[in-house]
């Protein structure tokens, strides 16, 4: 069987940047890796984790490209999780985070289940829309959108103005 995904970079420009992409569900989230860093014209020498994700996009768990960690921990690598392990027409997506530096992110979701075609070479890129920028979209987090909530508290002081706060500052 063929998955067929959309991989959408995750941006906030009104141009929606994507492609969609056909891998045989046998593959590893490695070959996944591969096909989505040569789609969007990276080199793939740069860190990578897949995230299971709910019908949300909530970030689950990571399944890494390499294993960074210190010790015997059980991290899942993606050149040892078969995609169907990972998705499936009942979990469809995926958080895909290319150079964590840079913090490329990418919406995966599997579009359809499709027997595969005789003469094609899998993985297949279908489609492409979309330029991708010459920097990662930058992100702003729900903290970061709600940072102006500690400048005020409910009771009306401003933690900012000394001279409302009810204590000597001269008191050492």
């Amino acid at each position: 069987m063929i998955y067929r995904f959309r991989v959408v970079l995750d941006n906030d420009t009104k141009e929606d940047i994507f492609r969609d992409i056909e891998i045989r569900k046998t593959d590893s989230l490695e070959d996944l890796h591969n096909v989505i860093t040569q789609s969007f014209g990276f080199d793939g020498s740069e860190m990578a984790s897949f995230y299971l994700s709910d019908n949300d996009w909530n970030q689950g768990e990571e399944i890494s490209l390499f294993d960074v960690s210190e010790g015997g921990s059980d991290i899942q690598l993606m050149n040892e999780t078969n995609i169907d392990s990972s998705v499936s027409e009942s979990s469809t997506k995926l958080i895909y985070v290319y150079d964590f530096l840079s913090m490329w992110t990418f919406l995966v979701e599997l579009a359809e289940v499709v027997e595969e075609a005789q003469g094609t070479d899998y993985p297949n890129l279908l489609f492409v829309h979309g330029q991708v920028p010459s920097e990662a979209p930058e992100k702003t987090f729900e903290a970061e959108k709600n940072e102006d909530i500690f400048d005020e508290f409910s009771d009306g002081y401003d933690i900012n103005d000394f001279n409302q706060q009810d204590f000597d500052e001269n008191w050492n």
